[in-house]
């Protein structure tokens, strides 16, 4: 049972580091992010992905990874890096990719964009107090 765990863990690390690399590539080229999914390929997906289907998830949170620069970039006046914002943004992805359902009606852009934000004001007020007792500059 606790092999399956870590090996669950190391397979989610894995997987983030995957997406890792799309965001360090936008962040340098520009354009490295694929195009959004349309409106037909995203229910596609979905409902692969409730069934189960981990590829499916992978492209998900690939296809929208422009969305977690995009709502990052709200935080740029922070002292914190925008490369460590979209890395904290992508974490917030996955985490809304992974508890999203399609049947209660919501788009996953509308609904993840809430995941990523939550993701990095959680990180601001973690640093925030940390700053406050002088353990973090």
């Amino acid at each position: 049972m606790l092999s399956a765990l870590c090996m669950a863990g190391v397979y989610g690390i894995l997987e983030f580091l995957k997406s890792a690399v799309f965001v360090v590539g936008y962040i340098q080229g520009g354009s490295l992010f694929p195009e959004p999914l349309t409106n037909e390929e995203e229910k596609m997906y979905l409902e692969q992905m409730a069934k189960g289907d981990d590829e499916a998830r992978n492209i998900l949170i690939e296809r929208n990874l422009r969305l977690v620069a995009h709502v990052a970039k709200k935080y740029s006046n922070s002292k914190v890096e925008q490369e460590d914002l979209i890395s904290i943004g992508t974490i917030g992805l996955i985490k809304g990719v992974n508890s999203f359902k399609l049947e209660k009606g919501a788009k996953l852009s509308t609904y993840v964009s809430r995941c990523i934000d939550n993701e990095i004001l959680m990180h601001l007020r973690a640093i925030k107090k940390l700053r406050s007792r002088g353990l973090f500059k």
